[in-house]
């Protein structure tokens, strides 16, 4: 019983020790981090970049050439598919609209019909394709694959955008059109992009970590829309068409070298093999039992309403992207009509939107998540709301200077993407992270389908009655957003009581010291005790047999049931 009771008590030391050395160790490197100087954290910042120079050399140049590919589907409307003539469409080009408001709103409205189909070939392939991607990224641990085949998608696009341009006055606007939807569609787009960028951060970071590298990926697409809306404007004046999508093309090839060759991919361990029978890799993604993993996966049920919570956050990437698709069908074409502006004002307007964006996710990452440790739902409800609030000003704004105003409004609107992603992160492990990231890809793909329509019809419905009504509607499309993310912060609140109970009642049952002999006298008395006895029920007794025990008190654990019929249960513990 005494070398018994000596190695009992000389293990639970043991694991109390190393207990206590891992608190140090994760104490040490939490304040070893936060004492280091500001060269330090650039340094340790360096090194944990790892995909956002190559998303920076994505987005720029895509944005880059936006503009220039909606300003050759309105040269090409006015000049080759409605035949107007070169004074009408110079005259539309410098922006000297009054006497041709007529010719203006036809080939706007050209524009936006055409914009119908492309953004249902953008958004249909991509939708249908993710769901096999993500499902093939997870099984194979391949996340590369999906970040570098939306560049060569739009390396594509560009290429094809100044064949276009070559042969201008022999292909008209539908062919334009055709190839600026075709090749990101086969390619995945931005949707399978940014599902292996999120999945990819996921597999190399904490989830401590998680929610400020999110963020950080999230201020480097920041910093790259407005850089390439501040230069296409001035770009498209100063080299036109070909030099725009030249210095595009140049940023992909840039992208692709970085992706291949600086991006690490992570090491998984259980790779299965293909079969040896011919188009094996084509049989095993395109396998419809992957697809429906991929659907059990991410609607299997799981702690803390796993289940209903991916289903809410899927319907927060519909009222959250949705929106944003919409209006970027449409607000160059409203700005034209209502202030009168050319590309340049756009351009200047939509830098100033993004950067006064990037200030608002800098401080919402930085300081609300990092340092306040606020909420990922609440900062996903206050973002909601500047995104409804700004919508009004927008839709009603008369003057360039209330159009001004509303980034302001709308400073915070960008961290409900970040909130969105961080929730979803933490709900599920990470061998499961494609397969869910590839469902909120494919209802983001699915987006442009009903938004783009919906935008364009109510922008053509209401130009000559309120324009901005576009604007109104998508604030209050994005209203259950802010109610998912109120329901979200209530649960969160609750399962964290609930966490702190059971973990009290835990460190509350544990024995004192003295119970390791107790556990000892319990494990080699006899099993059975007579009515009466002093092990009956967890009553205290201080009677007692034979001199062994003088006085004890059996405690029940959690979960087992006392002892009954006289007859001990070893869920029970003697205390004292």
């Amino acid at each position: 019983v005494l070398k018994q009771t000596k190695m009992a008590k000389a293990e639970r030391k043991n694991s109390e020790k190393d207990k206590d050395n891992k608190t140090k160790d994760a104490k040490a490197q939490k304040v070893s981090i936060d004492s280091m100087s500001w060269s330090q954290r650039y340094d340790f910042l360096m090194e944990n970049i790892t995909v956002e120079p190559m998303l920076a050399c994505y987005i720029i140049p895509s944005v880059l050439a936006s503009l220039a590919t909606q300003n050759l589907n309105l040269e090409k409307a006015c000049r080759v598919n409605l035949g107007y003539s070169k004074e009408v469409c110079d005259a539309l080009t410098e922006r000297r609209t009054q006497n041709y408001t007529f010719e203006e709103r036809e080939v706007q409205q050209l524009v936006a019909s055409m914009g119908v189909w492309k953004t249902m070939l953008q958004s249909a392939l991509p939708a249908f394709l993710i769901m096999f991607v993500g499902s093939w990224s997870d099984r194979w641990g391949k996340r590369k694959p999906c970040m570098l085949l939306p560049i060569v998608g739009e390396f594509m696009t560009v290429v094809g955008l100044m064949i276009c341009t070559f042969f201008f006055y022999e292909l008209p606007m539908e062919v334009a059109g055709f190839v600026e939807g075709f090749f990101p569609a086969i390619t995945g787009g931005w949707f399978t992009m940014f599902m292996g960028v999120f999945s990819y951060i996921a597999d190399v970071t904490t989830i401590d970590m998680r929610t400020l590298r999110i963020g950080i990926v999230n201020v480097f697409c920041s910093l790259g829309i407005p850089v390439g809306l501040a230069l296409s404007g001035v770009l498209y004046k100063k080299i036109g068409f070909y030099g725009v999508f030249s210095i595009s093309a140049v940023m992909y090839v840039m992208a692709l070298y970085y992706g291949w060759k600086k991006v690490k991919e992570p090491k998984k361990i259980d790779v299965p093999t293909l079969p040896n029978q011919p188009c094996a890799f084509i049989r095993d993604f395109f396998d419809v039992r992957h697809l429906m993993d991929t659907f059990r996966v991410a609607f299997k049920q799981g702690e803390n309403n796993r289940k209903l919570k991916v289903m809410l956050l899927m319907l927060v990437v519909m009222v959250v992207i949705g929106p944003m698709h919409g209006e970027m069908n449409v607000a160059y074409l409203f700005t034209r009509y209502r202030f009168n502006w050319d590309e340049v004002d756009f351009s200047i307007f939509s830098t100033y939107s993004m950067v006064t964006n990037l200030i608002g996710t800098s401080v919402s990452v930085g300081i609300f998540s990092h340092i306040l440790k606020i909420d990922d739902a609440i900062i996903g409800i206050y973002s909601s709301m500047s995104k409804i609030l700004s919508s009004f000003v927008y839709g009603f704004a008369k003057t360039s200077l209330v159009f001004y105003l509303g980034a302001i409004v709308e400073i915070l609107n960008g961290t409900s993407f970040i909130a969105m992603r961080s929730i979803a992160s933490k709900l599920v492990p990470t061998d499961e992270l494609g397969k869910v990231n590839s469902l909120f890809g494919a209802c983001e793909a699915l987006m442009p389908l009903v938004y783009g329509p919906m935008y364009s019809a109510t922008y053509a419905a209401t130009i000559n009655v309120m324009p901005g009504a576009f604007y109104i509607l998508g604030g209050i499309l994005t209203v259950p957003a802010v109610l998912i993310f109120g329901w979200m912060y209530v649960q969160h609140k609750k399962d964290a009581v609930f966490a702190n109970t059971k973990s009290d009642l835990e460190s509350g049952s544990k024995p004192e010291e003295t119970s390791v002999i107790a556990d000892v006298i319990l494990s080699t008395a006899p099993k059975q005790a007579q009515i009466g006895s002093p092990l009956m029920n967890g009553v205290k007794n201080k009677s007692s047999e034979n001199g062994i025990i003088k006085e004890f008190t059996v405690t029940k654990k959690e979960d087992l049931k006392h002892v009954e019929n006289g007859v001990i249960n070893p869920a029970f513990e003697i205390e004292k």
